[in-house]
Parts: structure tokens; sequence; C-alpha cells
């Protein structure tokens, strides 16, 4: 796959270490240094992927995430410097779909754009179809998903998740089996990323995220996705 990747990093010497690492593997790379450039590259040239710093100027990492997310679902991977997991978490609340705290290497960083990558490719038949759930469908032909008629942008991470969850309705799943959906783009993460998943679900799919009714927590174990399946 010949994919069209964003950088956007300030430092210039890691902006062009990554840009370097895309072309060695066939894929055009355009750099910007800044989250408004960043910004306005994507809504112009709709890349594939975006490579993004967490510090950069006029609009942070975080920022861009912000503005972005609601009507995208183009794939983030987010390099930092910052470790905490708290830090990592908020960012994926935000909408970025993996992390790597720098120093990284070469091969990590392709490792992780390549799963990305993968994540988001549309293969060429569906196997079983559209997945219904009560008045929730999701394609995993055309990743695509929609709740009583009305489309659900999701992140590759957050389509996965319920992607496994429509396939077995009303079965109960842990964190860890959930994280086992993404693995291979969020390593790093502890199964806390998969709460913030859900929560960021919830406010998608259900009427009052603060009240579940859809995707609901099996207390101890973990998530379910309720309403039996049903043909459209």
């Amino acid at each position: 796959m010949c994919a069209h990747i964003l950088v956007a990093e300030d430092d210039e010497m890691q902006a062009e270490l990554v840009r370097r690492c895309v072309e060695a593997h066939g894929h055009t790379a355009t750099v910007v240094h800044d989250g408004r450039s960043a910004v306005d590259e994507v809504l112009r040239s709709r890349p594939d992927l975006l490579v993004l710093d967490w510090m950069l100027p006029e609009i942070d990492g975080l920022g861009v995430c912000r503005i972005l997310r609601p009507g995208s679902d183009l794939p983030v991977l987010m390099l930092t410097a910052r470790s905490h997991e708290d830090d990592l978490l908020l960012g994926l609340e935000l909408g970025a779909d993996d992390y790597m705290t720098k120093p990284y290497s070469p091969r990590e960083l392709m490792a992780r754009i390549h799963a990305l990558l993968r994540r988001v490719q549309r293969p060429p038949v569906a196997a079983d179809g559209v997945l219904w759930v009560d008045t929730l469908a999701v394609d995993p032909a055309r990743r695509a998903v929609s709740c009583a008629g009305e489309p659900v942008i999701c992140t590759p991470g957050e389509f996965e998740i319920l992607l496994a969850l429509a396939a077995e309705p009303d079965r109960v799943f842990t964190r860890g089996q959930l994280l086992e959906c993404v693995r291979g783009y969020e390593r790093a993460i502890s199964e806390r990323a998969i709460d913030v998943h859900i929560l960021n679900l919830r406010k998608k799919i259900e009427i009052d995220p603060r009240k579940p009714v859809r995707l609901v927590t099996v207390f101890g174990v973990g998530y379910k996705l309720t309403g039996g399946r049903r043909a459209p």
C-alpha cells in the first residue's frame, strides 16, 4: 500500500528523519511545522495518516486532534516526549490512535505506521456483510458505522472495538480481550485505554452517554453491546 502521510513536527531534524523513513518504504510524505498548517493540509490534501508531534507551535497536537476529530476518521500517530500514562490517555480521549515516546527507532516508527494503515484498509469483500445490533449498523467492508440511520465517525481503534462487540451482541468482553482488537498500535497503552475508547463511543451512539443502554458496563468484568442481532 502506497500511502500519503502528513508529518507535523516542528523539529526539522526529527521531521526529516520521519520523512526519509516514510519515503524509503514507498510512501509519499508532506511535512509541516506547526499545528495550523497541519489542520489546513489535512483539509486540503486528505492524507492517509497523520504523524503528529504533541508540542507544535500555534496549535499543539491535542488542539489539532480537537479540531479534526469530530468529522474525520484519519489515523493519527502522536509523537511525544511525555510518558505519563494520564497524558497518553488524554491524547486517546481526544482522538489519537497511537503514541510513540521520544526517542524512538525508525524501525518501530514504520511498524506503527504500517499497523495503523492496515487497520484502515478496506477489505474487498465483507464476509458477514453489515452487522446490525438493534439500530446500530457496522459495515466491515466500508469500515462504516451508523446509528439510527445517522453516520458515526469512528477512529480506527474505536471501529475495531465496535466491530468485535457487534459481531457477538450481548457477549461480555474483558478489557484485555478488547485491547487485543487494537493490538499492534497501542502496545504501550494499558487496559485503561479501553475505558477511554468506550467513553468516546458512548458519546457517539448513546442518547445519554452518562446513562448508557447500548454499550454497557458489566462491573468487574468488562463491556458488552446490548440489543441482539437483527436484519436491517
